[in-house]
């Protein structure tokens, strides 16, 4: 890494210990304390850390950029939801093949100029698509359901993926907000990260132009792509666990118990290790089976469960309360347990949760 890049990595985790992590419970209630924290990734440039360099930068590495995302679930898991929306979509956009729709978005996503959600979990879905999208003379007619877009009145648009007729997808931007033949559903009620204003979009003949397609991928694209990144999204579990076991240690401070210590020792021990293991299935050389990746990403969500409950059992009778960190951690949970998950993550998921007992 560049002494530049080095820098603003050391910025950002250093606005997220002290400037974020303070407020998380706000954020987690308030969504302008949510675009507040939002603007201050976008003031700093983090916005789009894996930008490649044509576009300005800084295209920082893999484990950088999932330790960095780590650490952004840790400080408030609201805001790495949110912003990791935008994230992924400036990673979609580096590889289209859309010269100008690249050039004219990329350069501007870095500071908040341009922010972009994404959608398209529905292409998960097994059986007869759900957002379906009709070549026509210049583009696209888009007709269906989209159930999960989130970033509505933060993201201006987003990037909508459809399944064509031969059963490729069609991934292009549209306008996050109502308008000829698309409405957008009130933000849904969510038990966790609610203030990131999840929406469902609906399509009835609205129109796609050929010149905001980003790219059109080959049938079972998501499949395929979810096989890849399979650990990725184990960074955010990582990062609920640091938090639950924060909320461990505060609990230390103000009762001075050794068993919480030592309970705090113990898991922050396997934490460690799960951080090294994840680390090391993102190097080049890294073997790991597909088997072996679900295993790992199910030992994080696993994690996330147990350091998101220490919080609780050890803050005692305060957790119940609805501005404690570790009533909000633990909800946190529940999220990086789910998100991106597939049958086969869910499978390990369970098979570990049950083995436990054993």
């Amino acid at each position: 890494m560049t002494d530049v890049t080095v820098a603003l990595l050391e910025e950002a985790h250093r606005y997220l210990r002290e400037e974020v992590a303070p407020q998380a419970n706000a954020i987690d209630r308030d969504p302008e304390a949510l675009r507040e924290a939002l603007r201050g990734l976008c003031t700093r440039g983090l916005m789009s850390l894996r930008r490649p360099r044509e576009f300005g930068g800084p295209e920082v590495g893999e484990v950088e950029f999932r330790l960095y995302q780590e650490a952004v679930a840790r400080a408030s898991g609201a805001l790495a939801f949110l912003q990791t929306q935008h994230q992924s979509a400036v990673g979609m956009l580096a590889k289209s093949q859309n010269e100008a729709l690249r050039a004219e978005t990329l350069p501007r996503m870095h500071d908040g100029t341009r922010l972009v959600g994404i959608g398209f979990s529905q292409l998960r879905r097994p059986g007869d698509p759900v957002m379906r999208a009709t070549p026509e003379d210049g583009g696209y007619r888009l007709d269906g359901h989209v159930p999960w877009v989130t970033g509505a009145g933060f993201y201006p648009e987003y990037l909508l993926g459809a399944s064509l007729p031969d059963g490729q997808a069609v991934f292009g931007l549209v306008p996050l907000e109502d308008g000829p033949g698309c409405r957008v559903s009130s933000p849904m009620r969510l038990a966790a990260l609610e203030t990131a204003m999840t929406v469902t979009v609906d399509y009835d003949g609205a129109f796609l132009p050929a010149e905001r397609v980003a790219f059109v991928r080959p049938g079972g694209w998501i499949a395929d792509n979810d096989q890849i990144n399979v650990t990725l999204q184990g960074f955010f579990a990582l990062g609920c666990a640091q938090a639950g076991l924060d909320v461990v240690w505060r609990a230390f401070e103000k009762r001075g118990a050794a068993f919480i210590q030592a309970s705090w020792e113990r898991l922050n021990g396997e934490l460690e290790r799960c951080r090294q293991a994840m680390a090391a299935s993102l190097e080049p050389a890294s073997d790991l089976s597909g088997e072996e990746k679900h295993r790992l990403r199910a030992w994080t969500i696993d994690l996330a469960a147990r350091c998101s409950h220490a919080g609780v059992v050890a803050s005692s009778g305060a957790a119940n309360g609805v501005d404690h960190d570790a009533q909000r951690v633990y909800r946190e949970a529940l999220v990086f347990s789910v998100s991106a998950q597939t049958s086969t993550i869910m499978e390990a998921t369970l098979e570990r949760l049950v083995g436990r007992g054993q």
